[in-house]
């Protein structure tokens, strides 16, 4: 409407509204937005349906019993996790939270795309630090530090890249990070690292006061569609972030449900175990095909593809699409050589391998 226009922070993001989706005919493996390949836990599914009878009572503001939950997993305090409509959620109100106008708001190169988005919604500032080839890097990092810097986002493992910082850089970035800067760990990968190197960030949070963890039930859990996630705090962010989010933001459903899939510990560790046996079956078939996927610490990679139009990541994605394997493009984040895949169920990553060899060989759709 003439006269209407949105606060500067955010006028070059409006984009159309998505075209309606197309429903697919066959099969289709969805492979490009990291969901658990081995689908929700079923102790899971029956709490939900369950919960389903009290759908016309408020969840509890506090979402006490899947704090306490996650805060007897853990061995962390249940008063300082603050729960979300998905981790996206948390980000937003971090954001609104510690931006004032103008206040920046670090994010690494190939880091996750709502920093970003959340830091310009919030009125901030993004600045993008560059990363040593596809790994974050600290001392870019704190080269970007101003005296305006109020928030570092870190994803670690990172999405799209699947690389990841070990633990005693992720602790020297903190301790170079002056103390009016937040550093918030989104390990939303988390239960797929088996890396002995490898921190989720809870020891950071318990020991400085400017630290904060991000989890999600997205990936591992399997629960994409319930939007579920949680933040662990210090006590004065905890706070904060409670008096600024939506009091209702949780539903009954996805708390009943996420309690169960805590609780479930041999489906967390069936997750685990898929994912550590097709995720080096799919990188061996693809150095096979003469492709090169990047290292990764989590459920999904980055494959590179050769230039050339018939050939190319573009064309790749493309003829993927027509055999029902769903992939990401990385040309968003200025990678187009690459697309972005997850690790799926055993039939989906045959399929994957299948197509992928298809299109090499030129094999029409």
């Amino acid at each position: 409407m003439p006269g209407i226009a949105p606060k500067a922070s955010i006028a070059g993001m409006i984009a159309p509204k998505p075209a309606p989706a197309v429903a697919p005919t066959g099969r289709v493996a969805r492979l490009h937005l990291n969901e658990g390949a081995l689908g929700p836990s079923p102790k899971a599914v029956a709490a939900m349906r369950e919960a389903a009878g009290r759908m016309h009572e408020y969840p509890g503001v506090d979402a006490s019993g899947l704090a306490a939950t996650l805060g007897r997993r853990h061995g962390i305090d249940p008063q300082r996790i603050v729960l979300g409509c998905g981790s996206d959620e948390l980000i937003q109100v971090l954001c609104l939270a510690f931006l004032e106008p103008g206040d920046e708001a670090i994010h690494t190169q190939y880091g996750f795309v709502q920093f970003p988005v959340a830091t310009r919604i919030a009125g901030g500032v993004p600045v993008s630090a560059p990363d040593d080839g596809y790994t974050a890097s600290v001392d870019a990092i704190l080269a970007k530090v101003t005296p305006r810097t109020r928030l570092v986002f870190l994803a670690n493992p990172n999405n799209p890249t699947g690389t990841h910082l070990p633990a005693a850089e992720v602790r020297r970035l903190r301790e170079r990070l002056p103390g009016h800067v937040l550093l918030v760990v989104d390990a939303a990968y988390a239960e797929y690292v088996t890396r002995p190197d490898y921190t989720a960030g809870i020891e950071l949070v318990e020991s400085t006061p400017d630290t904060v963890m991000l989890r999600t039930f997205s990936k591992a859990f399997g629960m994409a569609g319930l939007r579920l996630g949680w933040a662990y705090c210090p006590q004065p962010v905890a706070d904060i972030l409670y008096s600024v989010r939506p009091p209702y933001g949780v539903n009954t459903p996805s708390l009943a449900a996420g309690v169960a899939a805590v609780e479930d510990q041999a489906f967390q560790d069936a997750t685990v175990a898929h994912n550590e046996r097709w995720l080096p079956w799919l990188q061996d078939r693809f150095r096979e095909l003469g492709l090169e996927p990047m290292p990764t610490a989590a459920n999904f990679m980055m494959l590179r593809f050769p230039a050339g139009p018939t050939r190319d990541a573009v064309a790749a994605r493309r003829f993927l699409g027509g055999r029902g394997v769903l992939v990401r493009e990385m040309a968003g984040y200025g990678a187009p050589e690459f697309i972005r895949l997850s690790v799926g169920s055993e039939d989906d990553n045959h399929l994957l391998v299948e197509a992928v060899r298809d299109f090499l060989n030129g094999a029409n759709q």
